[in-house]
């Protein structure tokens, strides 16, 4: 029988420190290969922290373009395996057309968002304005939103190597988050968990423990989600495409702290300047 896999796995090692050393005892994330097959056909295989797979699988489809709404999904079940784990989808028929296209411009395994690509017109696909969309942060709402974060991360403080990406409700803080050792992993896992329980991506801002990519701009704006909030930086063609899509892309989120680069209107601070 094959057992499910586990998140995290303890391991002995050896501790050098300036007085000596010891052994040590530490508990470190895991990562497993999980094919997402549609359909019967492979689309990717990503490597990627065994849990919330069925919010994996979901936020995964609607980012990619396998599905638009979670109702086109027939069934969806994780099925365990010897050198891995398989997210095995039935689309309704009306997807399959979707589904072979998708395909044919992604190529596995994948181990990132976008090292899959096989067309550049793929990678950098066109995003929709987010125009008119979006509630409005305090300053405040903001200002410590990653740092409060952290209570939202049970794998992180055991093993203090994963990311995290959380959603932001204005007024009433984090509501949501989830976990992975990949960045755009624990961002499709987010997505797919707000489509599940039913929870409107525009009505708040996506929080991200990383920098901001392209893939994290294309996703998010995917979603819906008209704010983006990080505690790192942005790259600069990360920017470009935020700008376009007219999503607010705030930046370096941390102590109190951080910089918005576009679309500020949906963050109350009194200044227009970012553009």
């Amino acid at each position: 029988m094959i057992m499910a896999a586990q998140s995290t796995a303890e391991v002995q090692g050896l501790a050098i420190r300036e007085g000596g050393r010891r052994d040590i005892s530490r508990i470190l994330p895991e990562e497993k290969p999980v094919a997402l097959v549609f359909n019967g056909t492979t689309a990717a295989v990503m490597m990627a922290t065994p849990d919330d797979l069925e919010d994996f699988a979901v936020g995964f489809a609607l980012t990619e373009g396998f599905i638009e709404t979670p109702d086109q999904i027939e069934t969806l079940e994780i099925i365990p395996h010897a050198q891995g784990l398989e997210a095995r989808f039935f689309l309704n028929a009306d997807r399959l057309d979707f589904v072979h296209e998708r395909r044919r411009n992604m190529l596995g395994p994948l181990g990132c968002g976008l090292c899959g690509i096989d067309s550049l017109e793929q990678a950098l696909r066109p995003l929709p304005r987010l125009e008119g969309i979006g509630p409005a942060f305090s300053q405040n709402d903001i200002a410590r939103a990653t740092d409060s974060l952290r209570q939202f991360q049970p794998l992180h403080d055991l093993t203090h190597a994963l990311h995290a990406a959380g959603f932001l409700l204005p007024g009433r803080g984090i509501v949501m988050a989830r976990e992975d050792v990949g960045r755009h992993n624990a961002l499709d896992k987010l997505i797919g968990a707000l489509a599940r329980q039913g929870m409107e991506a525009g009505s708040g801002a996506i929080l991200l423990t990383s920098r901001i990519s392209v893939d994290m701009v294309q996703k998010t704006v995917i979603s819906g989600c008209p704010v983006l909030i990080a505690a790192s930086a942005p790259t600069a063609h990360a920017l470009d495409l935020a700008k376009k899509a007219v999503l607010t892309l705030a930046a370096f989120a941390r102590d109190g702290q951080f910089e918005i680069y576009s679309h500020p209107g949906r963050i109350l601070t009194g200044t227009a300047d970012a553009r």
